[in-house]
């Protein structure tokens, strides 16, 4: 079974959501995002979302582009080091499912009949694209499903027709955009957001989860009783940001991972998991 299938179906019968943080891979280079893995999984994760760096992002904020920019700039992080980066965490013992989160371009440029076997290797269990509409990704689809990788689509308070015919020919899960833009912490989300994830439910069997913009405990527990999972982005992404001092010296490197391990915990409390409210 699909790790992320195996995962939704653990946490349901617990009554808990799932808690998916996305982290950019190789900010500030890739031990210590492997080291930060390792932590998401210590402090509750429940899968993680892998971020390949890239310079023209479609959906990312300020704060992911920022992370990005700093991982290509000093490493010149490619999709294959991202890869590699999973490969190596579950090797070191990381039972996580592991989610691709990448533009179509990198796919495109190491060619899709390389990168699914790559992915099967280092355990990958999902493919997000966010600039592949469905119109266009027939075959992206077909080989995710022979190689038993679940290609997971955005959907947006859009029309009700789109985000139907998207949720309906879903895998994995349905990842809900809370707010129309780019990622980034905030306030308030789209006013017909209760409206919208009623739709979305009413067209697929599959768990939901929602992300862009979630970054508080008030929010995390606003989502936990009416999604299956809630994903933190940008207010992760900036927490490492934050202990980039910390991490770059190896005398203060584990009190940056405990101020991360420390955030994730204000989110998610104890346990794997958020307790559904």
């Amino acid at each position: 079974m699909n790790r992320i299938d195996a995962k939704f179906a653990a946490l349901k019968e617990q009554e808990l959501t799932a808690f998916i943080p996305f982290l950019t891979i190789g900010d500030p280079d890739v031990r210590t995002s492997i080291d930060i893995i390792h932590e998401l999984e210590k402090a509750g994760a429940s899968m993680v979302e892998l971020g390949v760096p890239y310079s023209d992002p479609l959906a990312d904020g300020p704060v992911i582009q920022r992370s990005s920019m700093r991982a290509l700039k000093a490493n010149r992080i490619t999709i294959l080091d991202v890869i590699g980066a999973a490969k190596t965490a579950r090797e070191e013992g990381s039972e996580l499912p592991f989610i691709l989160f990448t533009y179509y371009n990198p796919v495109l440029q190491t060619g899709l009949d390389r990168i699914f076997p790559l992915l099967v290797e280092s355990s990958i269990s999902g493919l997000i694209i966010p600039d592949l509409p469905m119109e266009e990704d027939e075959e992206v689809r077909r080989l995710a499903e022979q190689h038993g990788i679940h290609l997971i689509p955005l959907v947006a308070p859009t029309s009700r027709e789109r985000v139907e015919r998207i949720a309906s020919r879903a895998s994995g899960f349905v990842y809900c955009v809370s707010s129309l833009g780019v990622t980034g912490t905030r306030t308030e989300f789209h006013t017909g957001i209760d409206e919208f994830l009623s739709t979305v439910k009413g067209a697929t069997s599959l768990p939901i989860a929602i992300g862009f913009g979630i970054s508080t405990p008030e929010q995390v527990a606003r989502f936990s009783g009416v999604c299956d999972g809630i994903v933190v982005g940008s207010a992760l992404v900036r927490t490492v940001e934050e202990a980039l001092p910390l991490l770059s010296e190896p005398a203060s490197r584990r009190e940056g991972l405990l101020q991360i391990h420390d955030f994730v915990r204000t989110l998610v409390g104890n346990g794997s998991g958020i307790v559904r409210t």
